[in-house]
């Protein structure tokens, strides 16, 4: 399934909260993304549509299996370009940001390559 930016951006906040936390709540992810409560809850209502987040009896959010695996794709290309960059010399403030704007646009090749030789030359 193929996510927008925006979609992709909800299914790894939700992803990285959940690493700090076994309680996601819909309004974490607002505060985490500085998104208002309305923007969330649309959002949230097409992950939930598109069968990659659920909402528990008490209200917490759950990745599901497929939502949990397209997130920890999105989060291995945002660590893996990051560490890059900062490998390059790129700032760490810098190198996430611009990590944070190309994993959504980079190629499942291109970025295969990438990690091809970040593990060839040990970066």
């Amino acid at each position: 399934m193929a996510l927008l930016e925006s979609g992709e951006m909800y299914l790894e906040t939700i992803f990285v909260l959940s690493q700090k936390s076994n309680t996601v709540r819909a309004i974490d992810v607002g505060e985490y993304m500085g998104f208002s409560k309305p923007s969330v809850s649309r959002a949230l209502g097409l992950l939930k549509d598109a069968g990659l987040v659920r909402k528990d009896n008490d209200g917490y959010l759950k990745l599901t299996e497929s939502g949990t695996a397209l997130a920890k794709s999105i989060y291995e290309r945002h660590t893996v370009l990051t560490r890059l960059f900062i490998g390059l010399g790129v700032d760490e403030e810098t190198a996430t940001e611009d990590a944070c704007r190309i994993e959504h646009y980079i190629s499942d090749k291109t970025f295969e390559a990438i990690k091809a030789h970040m593990i060839k030359y040990g970066a």
